[in-house]
């Protein structure tokens, strides 16, 4: 067993650095350190000023952010809500906000709401009294707190898939419109005409403007949107509801050639019941899908997506924060470029529509 005066020591060394020993420490006043912690330097000298930090740097110390928060009516956190961290997709989106805000000194807490609404609220409600500095939404729901949380002066953020009612809402991700013109205008370029649409909840504004973007250039170029025939079963997660929706198409005397899957999770699930029916998807089909997961160029080099990168979110998401705190909020939403990323039959002949 270790002498008294040893554990005694080994308790003081892991105590919790406070501003007064700071001070004591760099030989100045509590005022005088707090003050140049806190970035107010006009009265210090530069030696006094290299001493608080140096003692700042010994010590460990790191200010209690709980005092502050409740001064200031809010915190150094920015709450994340993802609708499925299961999506890769939707994981690389927050890992690259994490980055971007870290860089600027703030926190982030991730929650996953599972696309359910209740889930939504109640972290909505649980930000709300964590004095959030602002909540940052990937892939919204329509939920009973959205509006009134909107209407209660937090920040609000909407990321990849705009707000549900999409009014006095920011918005920073892809013009999901534009992406699914652009699809159609690549496939009309390579004669693919016999198209098929697998699509989740169309309750979802990412959804509904993807297949409405599509289907209007296709109507543009002569193709009656009627004559498209479109697979879905309920649910929730991508991956099944592709998987069973594809059944559809297999079952028809004139399968589609082109399946347009309005997510790549999707198109994952869709590829496997196609090779389980006995097919080659990759010569007998071409497959489409959205949101450029990053696991493509490792699982899924048969598919042909359109995205932004991952790496565009964080920079841009903390940048449109901090124009919002500074009350020069965006008057339109930040669209962010969307690039194609093709398998072997179209990379060798096509770039991405502009």
């Amino acid at each position: 067993m270790p002498s008294a005066p040893r554990r005694k020591q080994k308790n003081t060394s892991n105590k919790r650095a406070s501003l007064a020993m700071v001070a004591a420490h760099a030989n100045v006043s509590t005022a005088t350190a707090s003050r140049i912690i806190n970035g107010i330097t006009n009265k210090a000298s530069e030696q006094t000023i290299l001493q608080v930090k140096k003692a700042v740097e010994e010590l460990g110390y790191r200010p209690a952010s709980v005092g502050r928060a409740l001064r200031c009516q809010e915190s150094r956190m920015v709450g994340v809500l993802a609708a499925s961290l299961a999506n890769p997709a939707m994981s690389a989106i927050a890992s690259s906000i994490e980055l971007a805000l870290r860089g600027e000194g703030y926190i982030m807490s991730l929650c996953d709401t599972h696309e359910e609404a209740t889930i939504q609220d109640e972290y909505l409600r649980e930000m709300q009294s964590q004095l959030a500095r602002a909540v940052v939404i990937i892939g919204a729901v329509q939920s009973a707190l959205l509006t009134d949380y909107r209407n209660s002066g937090t920040t609000l953020l909407f990321i990849n898939r705009p707000a549900p009612d999409q009014e006095h809402s920011y918005y920073v991700g892809i013009n999901n419109y534009q992406a699914g013109v652009d699809v159609a205008n690549l496939l009309l370029q390579h004669g693919k005409k016999n198209i098929g649409i697998i699509h989740a909840s169309l309750n979802f504004t990412a959804a509904v403007e993807r297949r409405r973007g599509l289907l209007d250039r296709l109507s543009e170029a002569g193709i009656d949107p009627n004559d498209i025939p479109h697979a879905h079963v309920a649910g929730l997660n991508h991956l099944e509801v592709g998987y069973e929706s594809m059944q559809t198409f297999l079952d028809m005397p004139k399968r589609p050639d082109v399946i347009v899957c309005l997510s790549d999770m999707l198109a994952y699930g869709a590829y496997r019941r196609a090779q389980e029916a006995g097919l080659d998807p990759i010569k007998q089909m071409t497959f489409f899908g959205f949101d450029d997961n990053p696991l493509n160029p490792w699982i899924a080099h048969w598919l042909n997506s359109v995205g932004v990168p991952a790496n565009l979110y964080g920079p841009a998401t903390v940048a449109t924060l901090k124009s919002i705190w500074h009350h020069l909020p965006p008057t339109a939403p930040v669209y962010l470029p969307h690039q194609f990323r093709l398998n072997k039959e179209f990379n060798a002949s096509s770039t991405a529509p502009s």
